[in-house]
């Protein structure tokens, strides 16, 4: 026996309709973008638009900013330093570059209009903290979890300024203080050579105004030129009774009445009684 393969008959293409079919895909396409173009109006509206956006762009490039502003885009001005003798080191720190990058900005524009030479800011190294907690305790100690903490850190100088005017500028920094910035100021102060000449009259000015009072501590030697009306009406006043607890409360009492009456004055005759406890004996 002879096996015969009977295969389907391949369909015979037309070019003619093939052609036909692509003659009218391209003929109805431009009809669906006749419906989706927009109208004149729209145009118009549109053109309008882009008009009134370019007058404006072309305005605000006219306008001049304040010089203030114009500033902040600019990096801050600095004095030339005279002699380049270090008065102030003023060190900033913080977890974040773009707060302390602000602040130092900040610090150098306020030192720039007080007339102080700055310099910086200088990078410092980073201080890297790392820490090695357990997530769980018991059993699970091997589960542990690694914290780490970088403190970015910069450096600003002030070199030959007075010291009122250094102590200024670190006031005005500290009113108005970045958040999440910390500062470290490190002022020097120059003198002259006489300086045991100068602590020794700063010695005795002190000494002159407060010598009086201290003459009275443990006894001194002015306790004996008071008379002695004087040293009882020390004695008897309110606020040295204040002073010694006269006036305070007794046996854990919660308030105390007439605590200012406490201690009265007897006038009492010496000589008298003297006389009489003699006749007595």
């Amino acid at each position: 026996m002879t096996a015969y393969q009977i295969s389907a008959p391949k369909p015979s293409l037309n070019r003619s309709a093939i052609q036909r079919r692509c003659i009218t895909q391209t003929t109805s396409a431009p009809a669906s973008d006749k419906s989706s173009q927009p109208s004149k109006e729209s145009r118009r509206n549109a053109s309008q638009l882009a008009t009134n956006e370019n007058s404006l762009r072309d305005e605000l490039r006219q306008l001049r900013l304040p010089k203030a502003v114009q500033a902040t885009f600019l990096t801050p001005l600095k004095r030339t330093p005279t002699h380049g003798i270090p008065v102030c080191d003023l060190q900033l720190r913080s977890y974040s570059v773009r707060n302390l990058e602000l602040f130092a900005d900040f610090c150098l524009r306020a030192a720039y209009y007080l007339n102080l030479p700055a310099k910086g800011p200088v990078p410092l190294p980073k201080i890297t903290e790392r820490w090695t907690v357990p997530r769980s305790n018991f059993v699970h100690k091997k589960s542990q979890e690694n914290f780490e903490r970088v403190t970015v850190r910069r450096l600003v100088q002030i070199q030959d300024g007075h010291p009122e005017t250094v102590a200024l500028w670190l006031a005005y920094i500290q009113k108005n203080r970045y958040y999440g910035v910390g500062m470290k100021a490190n002022v020097f102060e120059h003198g002259g050579l006489e300086v045991m000449q100068d602590m020794k009259a700063e010695a005795d000015k002190i000494a002159e105004a407060v010598g009086e009072k201290l003459s009275f501590i443990g006894g001194g030697s002015q306790v004996d030129k008071i008379s002695k009306q004087e040293l009882e009406s020390m004695i008897h006043d309110e606020p040295f009774k204040a002073a010694y607890g006269a006036h305070a409360a007794m046996n854990e009492a919660e308030s105390v009445p007439n605590a200012s009456k406490r201690f009265t004055r007897v006038p009492v005759d010496v000589e008298s009684q003297m006389s009489a406890d003699a006749k007595s004996k």
